[in-house]
């Protein structure tokens, strides 16, 4: 059976388990989970979070076995012993995304940066990926 290929679903496989595994917490049981855009270029696919407050030394990138992970924490920036909070409605601590690859990526040239707060994730595509190839129509 033939289906619509979707560039974008390896990327979606670990989501649904997120929100399996967040179903019925309240928010103090819930993990701090940055949110991600991902869309396609030309030669790349690019990902970018949203990981305001966190230091780029503390963003750990890596690709192994076709996924993609993104990890780090997000600290509380007051001491401990301070008094005066009203209300904490920002997320801290420890996160993980991970997004699986499609096999039409060259995981070894992958590159990251953050600017403002956004951690940039940049997939390059193979070269061989963006070339179709054209089937000769015979007569039967």
């Amino acid at each position: 059976m033939l289906t619509r290929f979707d560039p974008f679903a390896p990327f979606q496989m670990f989501e649904g388990l997120n929100r399996e595994l967040s179903r019925g917490m309240s928010d103090s049981q819930r993990a701090f989970a940055p949110a991600v855009d991902i869309y396609e270029e030309k030669d790349a696919f690019v990902v970018k979070a949203e990981l305001a407050g966190v230091k780029p030394e503390e963003i750990h990138v890596d690709v192994e076995n076709g996924i993609l992970t993104i990890k780090g924490e997000r600290k509380l920036d007051r001491e401990e012993n301070k008094d005066g909070y009203h209300r904490v409605e920002r997320w801290f601590g420890s996160f993980q995304r991970q997004f699986t690859l499609p096999r039409t990526v060259e995981s070894e040239r992958i590159e990251a940066g953050t600017k403002d707060g956004v951690l940039t994730v940049r997939i390059p595509k193979r070269g061989e990926a963006n070339k179709g190839t054209k089937i000769a129509v015979k007569p039967v």
